[in-house]
């Protein structure tokens, strides 16, 4: 399977051990991410001005280039956020499809499917057949999904998964052999970009977060956001997670597991640069991947 691939900036750059884990775990299953050509940025976040169309420009840009396959796979939230409802009004709004769509001089009538690599496992691969495919079963690793907002809301434009009670994060968890953790705060708000302006704010949303996930013996915290990474690493760095509080859940990128469950490279994991190193906890697959990998080379 071949797939038109948007990284978007962040995975380019502060995340490359999402982009790389990704690439990693979809080439194990037979799945090539085609990277887009000369691709921009799409803007981080989607815009809601109703009477200006400048904001859809590089996302519709971005559709636009996977027009003839039909369907373009990316991993970042924001970035499956603001791809996903920009084509929504270029398939249903005529008037600012025509403007958008003049402006850059694309024939684009908003056709390409937006999907997540989650979306990929579950409904191309399947996961019992990806379970069939594990080669270091994750088996006594608790873990807990994390949603966060970009991937469910709004729900009647995103339809990624049921807004209040996901499954899809648990169902690949489940498949990888993982002690899914189940807890209240799996969909709440880690702060995004207060922590710009009010990174004490943000810490506190992130740290009550990881506590509740630790309290119901989570071992580590999974994410598919690069900011929701941050959010959630980082208040571990700086406050252990709040002043009183001695929370250590380390967090990575749903990929990375995937990654390690099929046996890759752990080169490909980049996990040294994690606040909370998740390396002790994972030490005995990390060590069955580097055996595998060194016998096959």
């Amino acid at each position: 399977m071949r797939i038109p691939y948007f990284p978007g900036c962040t995975l380019h750059s502060k995340a490359q051990n999402f982009d790389a884990s990704a690439r990693a775990g979809a080439r194990a299953l037979g799945i090539e991410m085609d990277e887009l050509p000369e691709w921009t940025c799409c803007g981080a976040t989607f815009s809601m001005s109703a009477d200006s169309v400048m904001g859809l420009v590089a996302p519709t840009r971005i559709l636009a280039s996977a027009k003839e396959a039909g369907k373009l796979l990316t991993l970042c939230s924001f970035c499956y956020n603001t791809l996903k409802r920009t084509n929504r009004v270029i398939a249903t709004d005529a008037e600012r499809r025509r403007k958008v769509t003049t402006f850059i001089e694309e024939d684009y009538q908003g056709t390409v499917q937006t999907v997540h690599l989650l979306e990929v496992l579950r409904d191309d691969i399947g996961f019992d057949a990806l379970a069939k495919r594990v080669t270091k079963p994750l088996r006594g690793l608790k873990v807990a999904p994390y949603y966060g907002c970009l991937l469910l809301r709004p729900a009647d434009e995103m339809g990624f998964d049921d807004p209040e009670r996901p499954t899809i994060f648990e169902g690949f968890l489940a498949s990888l052999g993982c002690e899914v953790v189940d807890y209240p705060h799996k969909t709440e708000c880690c702060g995004s970009f207060v922590a710009v302006s009010s990174p004490d704010a943000a810490r506190e949303c992130s740290a009550r977060i990881l506590e509740v996930a630790a309290k119901q013996g989570a071992e580590m915290v999974v994410v598919s956001c690069p900011l929701c990474q941050y959010n959630l690493d980082q208040a571990q760095r700086v406050v252990q997670a709040g002043p009183t509080r001695q929370t250590r859940v380390p967090v990575l990128y749903f990929s990375q597991l995937l990654a390690i469950a099929l046996g890759c490279d752990e080169a490909c994991l980049h996990l040294d640069g994690h606040a909370v190193d998740p390396r002790p906890r994972l030490a005995n697959w990390l060590e069955q991947t580097s055996q595998v990998t060194a016998l096959a080379s």
